[in-house]
């Protein structure tokens, strides 16, 4: 470890790779409500946090299980999952009267059509005002699983089987992916009116 009078040791959560103190103080000076943004291996978490000075509220909170939940019978971490998991989240917001707020996407790239972006999209088709461009969002085709209907076509039945077990367990075709996901968007957007 360095030593010496002039050297200073970095926080924890910057060591551990966990936290960009440089662009969270951008954050918390623009003083406005975040869209937290995290996935994991195995979910989708979207937040709307509120920055305080003896730590960080909570405020919304939506989480790939409670799509599951709903009925949603596909995979909780692919895109289709994070748009209506933001989806959801934008209508929570809007019933607790929030309707603006500002992207935390942490310390993940910012590489378009991803998985956070298909988040962000899924809040503001709900109703929020989150400043972005269109051009980093995932399409639409995309977002409701099309491309995946698509590949499914062309597989053989043992292939599709053998690819797709965890859909044909759960009792979806990946061919039907497309029309799930906009019964589960119709049944957020009923339950969850904002």
């Amino acid at each position: 470890m360095a030593q010496g009078s002039r050297y200073k040791v970095a926080f924890k959560r910057r060591k551990e790779g966990k936290t960009n103190y440089g662009a969270r103080l951008k954050l918390i000076e623009l003083d406005k409500l975040r869209l937290v943004v995290r996935i994991t291996n195995n979910h989708v978490i979207s937040q709307i946090v509120k920055v305080a000075p003896e730590g960080d509220e909570t405020v919304i909170s939506a989480h790939s299980n409670e799509i599951k939940k709903m009925g949603w019978l596909g995979s909780t971490k692919n895109t289709s999952a994070a748009y209506l998991t933001g989806f959801l989240c934008g209508k929570k917001a809007l019933n607790e009267g929030i309707d603006k707020a500002v992207l935390d996407i942490g310390l993940r790239s910012p590489t378009k059509g991803t998985n956070i972006f298909a988040v962000l999209k899924g809040a503001v088709d709900a109703g929020l005002d989150i400043p972005h461009g269109s051009a980093i969002l995932p399409s639409d085709e995309r977002i409701a699983g099309e491309h995946v209907a698509q590949y499914a076509e062309s597989l053989t039945d043992e292939e599709l089987n053998k690819r797709f077990s965890g859909y044909i367990k759960n009792g979806l075709s990946p061919k039907d992916l497309p029309d799930h996901f906009g019964k589960i968007k119709q049944k957020i957007n009923d339950e969850v009116s904002g």
